[in-house]
């Protein structure tokens, strides 16, 4: 699966958002994002080691905004039903005309080509990823990961 993306952004929550920066890291794939003022998540600050830009102000829904517009497009993995600042990210992706894809990872095995084909119908070069943080969704971190690290061993990411 031939693919053209450059890099992966999000907003450095635990769950879905570090799964995307962990995974595209893995493979010497660039990252980036905002993140909120005071790099703030659940678990604390966003680690360093995750090099994003701190917003000047505004909290989890102005970088969410943010990654949304800065980006071609958005990935989004879920859990259930979409709820809090996941649904505010598909509400986004429509106030800006950005194309979204939702993979449910409680689906039956959800298809890695699905993601592929979407990149390449959408001409997606900067994909933010997005989703529920781990304390709302627990494992949803390892599933993402899982997803996008075989996501990754059957792409050919050329730049």
């Amino acid at each position: 699966m031939n693919v053209q993306l450059e890099k992966i952004v999000s907003g450095g929550q635990t769950g879905a958002d570090r799964a995307g920066l962990d995974a595209a890291m893995k493979v010497g794939l660039p990252v980036g994002g905002y993140c909120p003022k005071g790099r703030l998540a659940e678990d604390g600050i966003v680690p360093e080691h995750y090099p994003l830009v701190e917003m000047a102000k505004g909290g989890y829904s102005a970088r969410t905004e943010r990654n949304v517009i800065e980006s071609d497009g958005t990935l989004i993995f879920n859990i259930g039903k979409l709820s809090g600042g996941t649904r505010l990210t598909v509400e986004c992706a429509h106030k800006h005309h950005k194309p979204h894809l939702v993979i449910q990872l409680d689906a039956d095995k959800p298809k890695v080509a699905t993601l592929a084909e979407w990149l390449n119908q959408n001409k997606i070069k900067v994909l933010n990823v997005a989703g529920p943080r781990e304390s709302k969704t627990p494992g949803l971190h390892q599933l993402a990961c899982r997803y996008l690290d075989e996501f990754f061993q059957n792409s050919d990411i050329e730049p």
